[in-house]
C-alpha cells in the first residue's frame, strides 16, 4: 500500500519535532506527522514503550526504525501511557500508510492538559515546514 498523501488534519495539535496529539478531555493520542513519516522513509520497526510509563513533553519516549535511520519520537505532552498500538508490532508500515488513524503510537493520560496550549494548530505547523 502506498504512503498516505501529505496532510495535516485540523483537529490535531502539532509539536515542532513532527509529532501530533489528538486531545480528548484528559487523554491524548500521539503519533508522527505525515512530514515525519515521509522524511523517515519506510518504517520497518516500532519499539513500543510500556503501558504505565511516564512521558515528558519535549522528551523522547520511543523510537521508530526505517530503512534509512533510527529516529527518536518526542512526546508533545506529558502524562502516563495507558495504551500502545500493538498492531504496529506486526505492521509498522501502517505509520507510513495512515499516520493519523491506524498508525497512531500511544494513548496518554495527561498530567497537565494545559500544556496543549503550547502546541501548534495545523496552519501554524504547515507554516513551520516552509
Amino acid at each position: 500500500m502506498p504512503a498516505a498523501d501529505a496532510s495535516y488534519p485540523d483537529d490535531l495539535l502539532y509539536h515542532a519535532e513532527h509529532d501530533w496529539a489528538r486531545v480528548e478531555g484528559d487523554t491524548a493520542t500521539f503519533g508522527v506527522t505525515w512530514y515525519a513519516q515521509d522524511a523517515l522513509g519506510e518504517v520497518v520497526f516500532f519499539d513500543p514503550p510500556q503501558v504505565g510509563a511516564q512521558v515528558v513533553k519535549d522528551e523522547s519516549y520511543t523510537e521508530v526504525e526505517s530503512v534509512k535511520a533510527v529516529s527518536d519520537v518526542f512526546a508533545p505532552l506529558s502524562g502516563e501511557i495507558v495504551e500502545v498500538n500493538q498492531a504496529l508490532a506486526e505492521k509498522p508500515e501502517t505509520i507510513n500508510e495512515d499516520p493519523y488513524a491506524e498508525g497512531w503510537l500511544v494513548k496518554v493520560k495527561l498530567s497537565d492538559p494545559s500544556q496543549a496550549e503550547s502546541l501548534m494548530d495545523a496552519g501554524a505547523y504547515r507554516a513551520s515546514l516552509r
